[in-house]
């Protein structure tokens, strides 16, 4: 795909889903892709990341997840030792709240590979295609994502709770969408997402399929959404239309 490509595909997401916050893209690398400068500044967690990589590319190495070891573990990447130490801790708070207990943990995704940096920035700006989309977005543009996901793949995507950013190796180790219901934690350090807000991640290799099939979806849901509207009005209003008579009275 070329640079062109990306940000006909992100147009084509933010228009047919009416997104708020545009697609980013995360991938993942041995090495600092050239021309892609390193990220600057700290953040609390590693998932602030997604709503920073709107505005522009950069790149991570496991020193700028510095504050989060739980985006260490579940992207798999090398910790130091105050990292192991804090996620001990951290896992030790959440079994004594009953939120994470022992048993819970190896159901938490980690990712299979171990990166050297995890590279965010917009999906328009994408000059080749990246490992996984993340798009934030509402129950009525998951609606969307949902039928998209039964026509590319097949199946219902699944949806997933805590921790958020365990989204990221579910959809990377079994190569299909997933949706994030968010944790306490994302929606505490990210600004975007609110409590009407999810994630769903797309995985790069499919996500010219899943803008294909997100547009052709979100034009039928406009016309039928109207078809359903007009229907409910006349029936309200004492009518029994069949479907053939609501299809002409919408042609009218």
């Amino acid at each position: 795909m070329s640079h062109t490509d990306f940000a006909s595909i992100a147009r084509i997401l933010v228009e047919s889903l009416h997104l708020k916050q545009p697609p980013v893209a995360i991938s993942f690398s041995d090495s600092q892709p050239a021309g892609v400068p390193a990220h600057s500044g700290r953040v609390a967690a590693g998932c602030r990341f997604w709503e920073e990589g709107a505005a522009g590319s950069f790149a991570t190495t496991a020193a700028d997840y510095y504050s989060c070891a739980i985006g260490v573990h579940t992207h798999n990447l090398q910790p130091s030792p105050e990292q192991q130490t804090d996620l001990m801790d951290a896992l030790k708070v959440f079994a004594d709240l009953g939120y994470v207990r022992p048993e819970d943990v190896p159901q938490i995704p980690v990712l299979q590979s171990q990166p050297n940096y995890v590279v965010y920035g917009p999906l328009a700006q994408a000059e080749e295609v990246p490992d996984i989309v993340l798009l934030f977005v509402n129950s009525n543009q998951t609606l969307i994502l949902s039928e998209a996901a039964q026509q590319v793949e097949n199946q219902v995507a699944p949806a997933m709770g805590r921790p958020a950013c365990a989204v990221v190796p579910q959809v990377m180790n079994t190569g299909r969408a997933a949706l994030s219901l968010g944790c306490c934690g994302a929606r505490a350090y990210l600004d975007v997402l609110s409590d009407d807000v999810a994630i769903f991640a797309i995985p790069g290799a499919k996500l010219a399929a899943y803008a294909e099939r997100i547009e052709t979806l979100s034009k039928a849901n406009a016309v039928l959404s109207q078809f359903h509207q007009m229907r409910r009005r006349s029936v309200e209003a004492g009518q029994n239309p069949t479907v053939k008579e609501s299809l002409a009275a919408m042609g009218a």
